[in-house]
């Protein structure tokens, strides 16, 4: 008997299990394909046709890579804001709040919630691409989420600058209220990655609640919601202030980043502008310089770099993109130092690690520190220089702390406006007349008992050699 004549006669249940082990392998017909399946595996390809470069998100998920070992710097603690994480209990209590604010202002304003639906329903699909989640949430859900969230942003900024009691509130409000604990955390919750509310939500809302120009409202309002913003998180800036601020500072002494209006899309954004300070025309000449030109941003640490000469002194302007490098002294802005600061550096390098075409001005910046401190001794010289105070339990806790920001992310130096500090910083520092000098200087000039030493040492060496000159003249002239 052929072979094809005995496969002919073997059952076809006998051949699948007989050959190869497949269970389909000589099926009659193929089972029918589930048409949620094929939607589904379609949806996936048409996500994956989309140029990445061309999502409109600007308010991310915080990488997995990002967050081992350091969740808490990334999530609320006791208000959340937008979708991400609505599903925590605990974080939802705070929306009696938000319902208590959302309704002073319309009986405040004598309006009605239609205008503040319709307001965020004009914006829907813009704000819902800032997000990279929002598919489990249905339109009524998302305008009314983005309404109570927004409101509530809006009054603590009004609120904070202009003070609370003029908007109704009592001395005693448990969130509406300087005086109360919960601001200060409230604050930190605002200022997270995962925790924003797109500035084209804020702005409409803002207008609705203090009126449009023409009918009595404060002109230029997206300046002014700006300002605000600034104002309200000031306490968490890191640069311009000493720690005995207390925090008064006028809407005028917040200078707005430049340029603020274009493609800022959020607080977080807003915060990290202010940080840098941006120089157009110095921004300009840095791009320019730097076409063609890497180098590695590295230099030693604050004690190394004082043995081969350099010197610290207190920049004048604050920002993150004030340090500069003149004659062998090295000018660092003021850096203040608090409990949460960390999270704020934070959340700052996960915008700046997920943002396309972001840049990675933060990141280089706490890269360059990191660089420079290594140890309590060079924390405890910098603050000696006015260039470092914090809040922290000792000049060790500090260290820690930046030895710790830049694990786990990727930092590439494409020419950052500090690598070319960097070369001239190590271009310095490699002169060996300088590091003699220096080593002279800390050894011997380091503190007023040593140089009276060594000025009263020279003074005894020109006595001495004064009166051996005198012997010998003497010897061979003894009738003089």
């Amino acid at each position: 008997m052929s072979l094809c004549a005995l496969v002919e006669h073997i059952p076809r249940r006998q051949i699948k299990r007989g050959i190869g082990g497949g269970e389909n392998l000589l099926e009659d017909e193929p089972r029918p394909l589930k048409h949620d399946w094929i939607i589904s595996i379609k949806e996936n390809l048409d996500r994956a046709e989309q140029d990445p470069r061309a999502q409109k998100h600007s308010i991310y998920r915080i990488p997995h890579y990002l967050k081992d070992g350091k969740e808490k710097a990334y999530v609320p603690r006791i208000v959340c804001l937008g979708p991400y994480h609505r599903s925590d209990r605990n974080l939802r209590k705070m929306d009696r709040h938000k319902w208590r604010c959302l309704k002073r202002i319309l009986t405040h304003n004598n309006q009605k919630i239609e205008n503040y639906l319709h307001a965020v329903n004009r914006v829907e699909k813009r704000a819902r691409a800032c997000y990279e989640e929002t598919r489990d949430m249905s339109s009524n859900e998302f305008v009314e989420m983005m309404v109570l969230d927004g409101c509530f942003v809006n009054e603590l900024f009004w609120g904070f600058s202009n003070g609370f009691n003029e908007l109704g509130y009592t001395h005693d409000d448990p969130v509406f209220s300087l005086s109360r604990s919960s601001l200060p955390i409230i604050r930190r919750d605002m200022i997270l990655l995962e925790n924003q509310i797109p500035l084209l939500i804020l702005h409409p809302l803002f207008c609705l609640q203090h009126g449009p120009p023409d009918q009595g409202g404060p002109p230029d309002q997206d300046e002014l919601l700006a300002k605000l913003a600034l104002k309200f998180f000031d306490p968490l800036k890191p640069i311009d202030r000493p720690l005995h601020c207390d925090g008064s500072t006028s809407l005028e002494s917040n200078p707005l980043p430049c340029e603020f209006r274009k493609g800022i899309d959020h607080c977080l954004e807003l915060f990290r502008w202010s940080l840098l300070h941006p120089d157009p025309k110095r921004a300009a000449n840095e791009e320019s310089s730097q076409i063609g030109q890497q180098w590695q941003q590295f230099i030693h640490c604050v004690t190394e770099l004082r043995k081969k000469g350099i010197k610290f002194k207190k920049g004048e302007v604050g920002g993150f993109r004030n340090i500069q490098f003149k004659d062998g002294t090295l000018e660092i802005p003021l850096l203040v130092i608090q409990d949460a600061t960390r999270s704020v550096f934070l959340n700052l390098i996960a915008f700046e690690q997920c943002h396309f075409n972001c840049g990675n001005d933060v990141i280089s910046y706490l890269f360059f520190m990191d660089h420079l401190i290594n140890s309590a001794e060079d924390v405890g010289h910098l603050h000696d220089c006015g260039i470092m105070e914090h809040w922290l339990g000792s000049d060790a806790e500090v260290a820690d702390l930046f030895n710790q920001l830049g694990k786990e992310v990727v930092f590439v130096d494409d020419g950052s406006y500090l690598s070319k500090l960097s070369k001239d910083v190590n271009a310095y520092s490699g002169n060996k007349w300088n590091s003699w000098i220096a080593i002279l200087e800390l050894k011997y000039f380091n503190n007023p008992w040593s140089i009276i030493s060594l000025v009263a040492a020279f003074i005894l060496l020109v006595l001495t050699l004064a009166q051996t000159l005198y012997g010998v003249f003497g010897y061979y002239r003894p009738g003089s």
